[in-house]
């Protein structure tokens, strides 16, 4: 491809760039959205990742594609790491960039032709439009007109297409971090927020199952026998509901409780399900210490608590590095006529696995949206060219530190 005249600012090249893109974004956003690709629906998230990966091909990457195991006996699809060399070697102050977009969706089959792609005025409405279908386009497009303007000072780029975002990566968290090593920079591709502005930060969480263990007895005859599992869950959840507030930025819930079988039998067993969520690290560690031991002393004579860690995901932290890129994208910006800030959500992404294996990570780099996991899920088009020249130019930034 011939690059264009470089009279123009770099910045007002990749926005021309994007403007005349557009229509080929709408066309591809709209292929994506036609195909039902929840989680589960493993075909139809592979179906994404043919396209995903042909158009990767195009831009002359290599792409490794993985087969993912099943999760709790339902397949997933395959996941896409694509990888282009740049001309300016890590010795010479070339950057590894990491892009990260996810091709699941939280809708069941039958969603993409129930409520098809439909434009209303400048917002885009769909399945999947804003989570994650507009930001992994974007992504795609940013590399389009990056290559259109044959902007290769950089070491690597890489491309990191997932496909079970939605129930929290459990097959992919291994080769999001093996992605993420040796990178400088991670451009998280999750849609930005409805005011415009970037996400900075992502609690952290962490999902436990308390089995409380009891004694059965006879409730009318011999009551005293027993030891009552489900009084000792009720004070357990009192005690795990209480620590709310005692670190900042850190939540705790007790969001299932399962206990007994008759209305005569002393209960034997009870079950809680709660979940940690944290800003910090530190606050995670501090919350799960707390429940842990909450669970050594039940309060019932007689039980026992058993604590299981099912899942876990680092936080996303405001870090300074994280500030540094934050502050490059408020600059780029500015000259393309953008203004927003950053915030912090309690939502996990892809973006807390690679922020913690140490890479600054920043996040909502996709167009404006919003409602998502609703009906009502939109896009604002009017917003790609801007927000797709928004991410090029960052990439070539951060991709060249020689001009920083």
């Amino acid at each position: 491809m011939s690059a264009p005249p470089r009279q123009q600012p770099l910045d007002e090249v990749l926005l021309s760039l994007s403007r005349a893109h557009q229509a080929r974004y709408l066309e591809d956003l709209a292929e994506l959205v036609a195909i039902d690709s929840g989680s589960y629906s493993a075909d139809g998230v592979n179906r994404v990742a043919d396209l995903v990966r042909a158009h990767l091909e195009r831009l002359d990457f290599s792409v490794e594609r993985v087969a993912l195991p099943p999760h709790r006996g339902h397949r997933t699809g395959d996941l896409l790491i694509g990888r282009k060399e740049g001309r300016l070697p890590v010795a010479d102050g070339g950057r590894r960039l990491l892009l990260a977009a996810h091709m699941d969706t939280v809708f069941d089959d039958g969603a993409a032709a129930e409520r098809p792609f439909s434009l209303d005025g400048s917002l885009a409405h769909g399945p999947g439009v804003s989570d994650d279908k507009g930001g992994l386009v974007a992504g795609l497009a940013a590399l389009e007109i990056l290559a259109r303007a044959g902007i290769e000072d950089y070491d690597e780029l890489v491309f990191l297409a997932t496909p079970d975002e939605e129930i929290g990566s459990p097959a992919s968290r291994p080769f999001i971090r093996r992605a993420a090593e040796g990178v400088h920079f991670a451009l998280a591709l999750e849609c930005a927020r409805e005011n415009g502005d970037l996400v900075i930060a992502r609690k952290g969480v962490a999902d436990f199952r308390l089995t409380v263990t009891g004694r059965a007895a006879h409730a009318g005859i011999e009551p005293e026998r027993g030891a009552n599992a489900a009084l000792a869950a009720a004070h357990l959840v009192i005690a795990i509901q209480a620590l709310n507030g005692m670190w900042e930025g850190v939540t705790l819930n007790v969001g299932v409780v399962r206990a007994g079988s008759r209305f005569n039998i002393v209960c034997p067993e009870a079950e809680l399900l709660v979940e940690i969520r944290s800003a910090t690290e530190s606050g995670m560690r501090a919350a799960t210490g707390a429940l842990r031991r909450a669970a050594a002393r039940p309060v019932v004579p007689g039980t026992h608590v058993g604590v299981e860690e099912l899942m876990s995901c680092p936080p996303m932290e405001d870090t300074p590095a994280s500030r540094r890129m934050l502050d490059t994208a408020q600059d780029i910006g500015g000259r393309l006529g953008l203004t927003f800030g950053a915030t912090a959500t309690g939502g996990v992404g892809d973006a807390n696995t690679l922020a913690g294996t140490g890479v600054p990570t920043l996040d909502g780099l996709g167009p404006v949206g919003g409602a998502d996991h609703t009906p009502e899920e939109w896009l604002d088009v009017s917003s790609v060219p801007a927000r797709v020249a928004l991410l090029a130019s960052l990439v070539a930034a951060l991709g060249d530190s020689r001009a920083t």
